[in-house]
């Protein structure tokens, strides 16, 4: 064997074992909401932004994004858009201000309900579902294909049928944190208030940690409210309406209590083909233009042109569950070895 063979050689090798650490994990967005949402991004300080800031979602379809190891960042949904056909525009609830159907490194504006993300590197991952700015839509949040707890969290109840007066907020599409109603440290765990020590649960989070069980309440509720997993994809479905069976096991929904405190229809432009929620892909144009969602039915998986199988109720085959990687992953590895080993026969 000579010296360009021995290189091709070590490149193959080094391609083989390397691949599958390039990127981390997938996020797929499923939309079970009656109404289009337009989910939001932000990527930490430091983490590479991911394909997209921000997107349409119609109703009954999904979409995946792929986040390199070490990704940090958060989602939301934001709904009651208005965006023109050049894409300018401005969302009720979870605006990021940017004034554009993609955010741009912008956050949400609060009240808006939030999946937060630690992709670890060649460790856990470690994930959340936040009301500590407040609530705009259920959500939950689901890992499949990793090893450890990979619990599904989340907030399955509508807190906007349950809001107290003084925090509800736009025109009764979402629930404001007492921080943001009231700014009082107590409140907002800050200044005087600003440890776990000092600033305790209020009337108003535990509300919403009655409600939503699994979910952050407020700044220090760590303990019930964070999760591991290692090597999993996630799906972040919007109005899970009918959570699948692990969600069934992992995920509590409550009526949030009545109390009471001494203190104080969507639009958007989609056209397109397809045979709707029933069946099919549904490519809608637009504000996305060209880009291909996935349906989400009623029975039986929905398939696109990212490769992934994803069961109606949006989480992903049972063979991938009991911790097979994710079908992107199988194929890539299979082309990688199959064209490794033709290489290293012929060279040889």
């Amino acid at each position: 064997m000579d010296l360009t063979q021995l290189s091709c050689l070590t490149f193959i090798v080094l391609l083989f074992f390397t691949t599958p650490g390039v990127m981390a994990a997938t996020f797929t967005f499923v939309n079970r909401c009656d109404y289009t949402v337009w989910p939001g991004i932000l990527a930490n300080a430091g983490s590479p932004p991911l394909q997209s800031t921000g997107f349409e979602l119609p109703k009954d379809t999904s979409r995946t994004f792929q986040a390199s190891t070490g990704w940090s960042g958060r989602f939301w949904a934001r709904t009651g858009c208005t965006f023109d056909g050049s894409g300018s525009g401005s969302c009720l609830t979870g605006d990021c201000g940017s004034g554009q159907v993609e955010c741009n490194g912008a956050g949400a504006a609060p009240p808006a309900t939030l999946a937060e993300f630690t992709l670890g590197t060649g460790g856990q991952d470690f994930y959340d579902v936040s009301l500590v700015d407040g609530y705009n839509l259920p959500m939950i949040v689901e890992g499949t294909g990793g090893s450890g707890l990979c619990a599904t969290t989340g907030c399955t109840s509508d807190l906007n049928q349950q809001c107290p007066a003084e925090l509800r907020a736009s025109e009764g599409s979402a629930c404001k944190s007492a921080c943001e109603a009231f700014g009082s440290p107590e409140y907002c765990c800050n200044g005087a208030y600003g440890s776990p020590a000092t600033c305790r649960p209020s009337i108003y989070s535990e509300m919403f940690k009655a409600a939503c069980p699994k979910s952050y309440s407020y700044a220090y509720d760590d303990a019930t409210s964070t999760f591991t997993c290692s090597g999993a994809d996630y799906t972040v479905t919007f109005c899970p309406s009918s959570p699948s069976q692990k969600s069934s096991r992992d995920t509590t929904t409550n009526p949030m209590p009545s109390t009471s405190s001494s203190q104080g229809t969507v639009t958007g432009t989609e056209t397109g083909t397809g045979m709707g929620s029933e069946g099919g892909a549904v490519v809608y144009t637009g504000a996305d233009n060209g880009v291909v969602y996935n349906s989400v039915t009623a029975s039986g998986s929905s398939t696109g042109s990212g490769g992934e199988t994803m069961l109606a109720d949006g989480s992903y085959l049972a063979g991938l569950a009991m911790g097979e990687s994710s079908p992107r992953r199988t194929v890539s590895m299979a082309f990688v070895s199959s064209a490794s080993f033709l290489l290293i026969f012929t060279l040889l």
